[in-house]
């Protein structure tokens, strides 16, 4: 209520009452009447205009929980700014989304209320499989799949992201804003609910609103709608429900659904927690699925100094799934009581799960976290030779080499050839075995909650430790595992868990150069 009060109170801004009024007559053709929330929305976001005539909030995020009928308020919208009522020429409208299908929902909402009334509406509008026209202001209304490489030579009036949680980057949402600004009144609307990928878009988005709302950063014409669970507490109170969905109280038959899907959500949490993150808008904690909650995942964002590294010993380690797909390895360091990790990961781009995969991996390329390798697998000798180098770098000694026994099978040759070895004497190579992951799982959730990871700003191991859930055996010890096998990759982070099987023989050394340093104080003092 504060920003959109300030934001009224703001000299010349004016809403358009008659704009408005025009507008909502339109309900008639659809089958529904904009709920209050939608009313309210709409007034702020297509008839509020700052002294100049500039849309006074030309950005709206609408975060809802699923059913909420955001698809529906975005097809009335675009529809109303399609007529003459909006003053607007050759305002034309594109529709983006992961996929065509999805992208399509909005535009055939209006093209169905097209066809239902086509008698009193074909003097108005021509339209097609494809497109939407209205014949008096030459405005079209258009659906499109997420592409950076389309979109960059249209001349939008209005664009809109629908479900921006699944885009796989940014690389096609910038596409398509930058073509705005060359038609008058400009305007976005993002309607999405949570989903699986944290660090992405949605979460830029989200912390952006956090700080409007909050009042640390003016809203510059963006005006965010969030809705939302607060608790974990209230995703088993239907009472509490209508703060993730506030169309819930108009609609009683989904008000059940909800209640049935409640139940099976309470049978099984990992297995339907889409219930949670798509209904709530509230993405499970690790008690339900993760290795911890995503806050906590956050606070591996610290900076790594590396002049702290430089002599200091480390322990390597890597983890992999299949040869053609992604390979993940590190150096591990002990330094002032928290753990340092120094990482890298291939990924083969012929890998047949890089289409389900929903981040941005060639921007995570760009920034060094990644290499892509186009070969039929993932040579064993890149992590090898990448691990000895980042060492040398440092002038640091690696004591072990971390990786379970399956995996060395493959790997050996190549870590022999840098000096890495199994032998008895001077062997590097430490098996890792599933009990050494029970052991450390307690240490690793300890890490996370005190905050001793430090990761550097480093989104792809955030998205692996992310994709990674804890495991309760029967005998009520727990390891790692795969929340989804084909799209949400975790080799990054068991390559940490590896690492940290071995964290011991750090904090050894951490305290024998304590030791020796005091014991220096001590001579030179006596």
């Amino acid at each position: 209520m504060e920003l959109v009060e300030n934001a009224l109170a703001e000299p010349g801004v004016y809403v358009d009452g008659e704009q408005l009024e025009k507008y909502l007559s339109y309900q008639k053709y659809f089958p529904f009447d904009l709920f209050p929330w939608e009313k309210f929305l709409f007034a702020l976001h297509c008839c509020t205009y700052t002294a100049d005539g500039f849309p006074r909030f030309s950005v709206l995020l609408i975060y809802v929980g699923r059913g909420s009928g955001k698809n529906g308020y975005l097809g009335f919208e675009n529809f109303c700014e399609l007529t003459p009522a909006s003053g607007l020429k050759s305002y034309h409208i594109y529709d983006y989304a992961n996929s065509e299908n999805q992208a399509k929902r909005s535009w055939e909402d209006v093209h169905d209320v097209l066809e239902e009334n086509k008698t009193k509406l074909s003097r108005f509008f021509y339209w097609n499989d494809e497109g939407i026209k209205n014949l008096k202001t030459g405005s079209e209304y258009h659906y499109m799949a997420n592409n950076a490489k389309t979109g960059d030579s249209y001349r939008p009036g209005k664009v809109n992201h629908d479900e921006v949680h699944a885009a796989e980057d940014t690389s096609a949402i910038t596409t398509a804003i930058t073509g705005l600004g060359k038609k008058p009144q400009p305007r976005r609307t993002i309607c999405t609910t949570n989903g699986d990928v944290r660090g992405g878009y949605l979460d830029e988005l989200l912390e952006r609103s956090r700080k409007i709302l909050d009042g640390e950063i003016p809203d510059s014409g963006f005006l965010p709608f969030i809705c939302h669970l607060e608790s974990d507490d209230e995703i088993e109170k239907p009472e509490m429900w209508y703060k993730a969905n506030p169309s819930l109280q108009y609609l009683p038959t989904l008000m059940w659904e909800i209640q049935q899907e409640l139940i099976e959500y309470k049978i099984n949490p990992v297995a339907n927690s889409a219930f949670p993150t798509k209904r709530m808008n509230r993405p499970p904690h690790a008690s339900e699925c993760g290795v911890a909650p995503w806050e906590l995942i956050q606070g591996t964002n610290q900076p790594i100094d590396e002049e702290k590294l430089k002599g200091r010993p480390c322990i390597a380690a890597a983890d992999y799934m299949k040869t053609n797909d992604f390979l993940g390895a590190g150096l591990l360091y002990y330094v002032d009581g928290k753990y340092i990790w120094v990482s890298h990961t291939w990924v083969c781009s012929r890998s047949a799960d890089l289409k389900r995969i929903k981040v941005p991996l060639r921007a995570w390329e760009k920034a060094g976290l990644l290499t892509f390798v186009d070969a039929e697998e993932i040579p064993p000798e890149l992590p090898a030779v990448w691990l000895v180098n980042e060492a040398v770098k440092r002038g640091s000694k690696i004591l072990k080499f971390a990786i379970d026994s399956y995996r060395w099978t493959w790997m050996r040759r190549a870590f022999e050839a840098v000096n890495i070895t199994d032998d008895k004497k001077s062997g590097k190579v430490y098996l890792v075995r599933p009990s050494n992951e029970m052991l450390i799982s307690p240490v690793i959730t300890s890490g996370f909650t005190n905050g001793l990871f430090v990761w550097g700003d480093n989104p792809l191991m955030r998205w692996a430790a992310n994709n990674t859930k804890l495991v309760t055996l029967p005998s009520g010890n727990i390891t790692y595992g795969k929340i989804e096998p084909k799209s949400r990759k975790t080799d990054p982070f068991k390559a940490f868990v590896n690492a940290m099987c071995l964290s011991s023989e750090l904090e050894k050394q951490e305290k024998t150069m304590a030791n020796l340093k005091n014991l220096t104080l001590n001579i030179n003092v006596y």
